[in-house]
């Protein structure tokens, strides 16, 4: 089961959430939920991670309990920042879950040391592509599944799915 990721903060709380699908280009989801997380940690620059993994590992934990087999998560940017030795939120995730589960990282606008990233056009009138990094898996099969994700926009119809879905605002799956 894929497992794509998001968060979304509150005033006093965060909203991690979770959308499960089968295959990379599903239209939609097998299973969708959101995890409520309190306490969590202030932004620090450069140490965004501190404050979203919790929050990662808690919605992950949770689909776990509800019976879900992960073999692979997609987060909303970067496993690494430079080449590999600077991590981004993505490879802190990967190094949490024992580095058994691949990452896949999926950014809207580019970080310009991230040299291990892939930049990944698609959508029916988009020129601006997404970049895509990855830990356990080779970037360019990561890529190679990001533009044959479903939907005709430049972001894949489940991730926009699962911001929607952290934000908690109703979604509309696109024709396509």
């Amino acid at each position: 089961m894929l497992a794509f990721v998001d968060v979304d903060y509150r005033a006093e709380e965060a909203a991690a959430a979770c959308v499960l699908a089968a295959a990379w280009d599903d239209d939609a989801p097998a299973q969708e939920l959101v995890e409520r997380v309190q306490g969590i940690a202030p932004y620090v620059p450069g140490q965004f991670y501190k404050r979203e993994l919790p929050c990662l590992l808690a919605v992950l934990a949770r689909a776990r309990e509800r019976g879900a087999v992960i073999d692979l998560v997609v987060i909303d940017g970067y496993v690494w920042l430079a080449d590999e030795s600077r991590p981004g939120l993505g490879a802190h995730l990967h190094e949490a879950l024992g580095k058994a589960t691949p990452v896949v990282g999926v950014a809207k606008t580019q970080f310009l040391s991230a040299t291990l990233s892939v930049a990944v056009v698609r959508g029916e009138s988009s020129t601006k592509p997404l970049f895509v990094t990855a830990a356990g898996i080779d970037v360019n099969e990561a890529a190679a599944r990001v533009r044959g994700m479903h939907g005709p926009h430049r972001v894949p119809t489940l991730l926009r799915r699962v911001d929607a879905l952290c934000r908690g605002r109703t979604f509309f799956a696109p024709e396509a």
